[in-house]
């Protein structure tokens, strides 16, 4: 391809690495059955358009090409397995499904045109499956499903890039070890497991929209990460209202992200924002996706009630417009579907913010003893601007200090800090 550049061929690498690396991997791992070897042939199939498209160009098709590669180099794995330290596991495998190591050599080519979709739903309740840790799943999943590389899963965590690669490693030797299948799982089965897969979205994205550690408030390539896996999960899982409503509720929150902080990153409020800034596409997208989740019908689940809440801050046209007695009353539903101190923390805000702070402040002691909270920084926080509110201003300024002292995040540390200076007398 005259005219185009070796970087600018390896950028286009980089995207269709990105969009196809998941297809990829779950083919592959349909056929041989091993997440590891599937990844690892995949990436054989990338190096080989390093190496091969900055000379010829990139192929009209570069998805079918990089499946073609790969299906070519599994092929062969299997080919070799008769004689490699693979040999027991495939032999293993062809015993239990009494299926010819000729056959599923010739089902490789029919996997190539087969409607992926199926498999990398597969791939992503594999990748999420609860024998993992949750930091496990989190990791494999941006690895297989995300297309990140390990330093990148290591940058966006602000963790070593060694203990990021263990931690993938162990994961695909504890889903080895414990021999679980690819499969997408049926019956009662299936809630529990979705609710693992959806876990992980949501934990991305909630490292990318309030970022627990470093100097940055918001880790935007995160969160716009965890938004694409919830769409390639809405398109893969179309009835499951629980997934749509993930899906409403990142894009109803991460819709506020260019307000959240001011041009000097410093965090702004959201009752201080100003909602001009606000992203109407996503807000739209965002609650059309809550609409048909709802239209699905059965019962309400977490994910919707927490996007009812997002859509209510989402629909205020200005601040005070805000249905907070709604909010409240959300948040009490919440509450009892899934009893959390985090949740009645929330609670106790929209409380003071509907009946006044001294409502929500008695909420807010009555969760001073909760274990779960003692080093949870927005309790001292949520305390201190309803103490303020109230006129106690030194009680305040302690329990801005006191919040300040345990975030991790520096852009948090230094806008509680400056809060508690605000409210004036003596810092503690």
């Amino acid at each position: 391809m005259p005219g185009v550049t070796a970087t600018a061929t390896h950028a286009a690498i980089t995207t269709v690495w990105k969009t196809e690396s998941a297809k990829l991997v779950a083919v592959l791992t349909r056929i041989v059955r091993d997440v590891d070897l599937a990844e690892e042939l995949a990436q054989d199939a990338l190096v080989a358009a390093l190496d091969e498209w900055p000379r010829s160009g990139v192929p009209d098709k570069p998805g079918a090409w990089l499946m073609t590669t790969a299906k070519n180099r599994a092929v062969n794995a299997v080919r070799r397995a008769r004689m490699s330290t693979r040999k027991h596991e495939v032999l293993a495998h062809e015993a239990e499904t009494h299926v010819p190591l000729e056959e599923i050599e010739a089902g490789l080519q029919a996997a190539m045109d087969d409607d992926v979709g199926d498999d990398v739903l597969r791939l992503v309740f594999t990748a999420c499956h609860p024998v993992l840790s949750r930091e496990a799943r989190v990791a494999l999943t941006l690895r297989l499903l995300g297309g990140l590389s390990t330093d990148e899963i290591a940058r966006a965590f602000l963790a070593s890039e060694p203990t990021v690669a263990q931690r993938i490693v162990r994961a695909k030797r504890t889903l080895a070890e414990a021999r679980v299948p690819f499969e997408v799982p049926r019956g009662e089965e299936l809630g529990a497991r979705l609710s693992s897969v959806l876990e992980v979205v949501y934990l991305i994205f909630n490292e990318g929209y309030s970022a627990t550690a470093g100097d940055e408030l918001i880790r935007s390539a995160l969160v716009g990460e965890a938004i694409r896996l919830g769409r390639v999960l809405a398109r893969l899982a179309p009835e499951e209202p629980e997934v749509l409503s993930l899906v409403a509720l990142m894009e109803l929150q991460a819709s506020r992200s260019s307000a959240r902080t001011d041009a000097a990153g410093e965090p702004v409020l959201l009752m201080d924002q100003d909602r001009s800034l606000w992203d109407r596409a996503l807000i739209d997208s965002g609650l059309a996706a809550l609409e048909s989740a709802r239209a699905l019908g059965g019962s309400t689940g977490p994910y919707q009630i927490q996007a009812s809440i997002a859509a209510c801050h989402a629909e205020a046209r200005s601040a005070p417009d805000t249905n907070w007695k709604r909010i409240a009353a959300l948040y009490s539903d919440l509450a009892r579907l899934v009893p959390s101190p985090v949740v009645e923390l929330n609670r106790a805000v929209a409380v003071s913010r509907a009946d006044g702070p001294a409502a929500g402040l008695a909420l807010l002691d009555a969760l001073a003893s909760e274990p779960a909270l003692a080093r949870y920084h927005l309790l001292p926080s949520a305390r201190a601007d309803l103490l303020l509110q109230l006129g106690r201003r030194d009680e305040a300024r302690a329990e801005f200090e006191r919040a300040a002292s345990l975030t991790d995040n520096v852009r948090q540390r230094e806008r509680l800090r400056e809060r508690a200076r605000q409210c004036g007398g003596v810092p503690v």
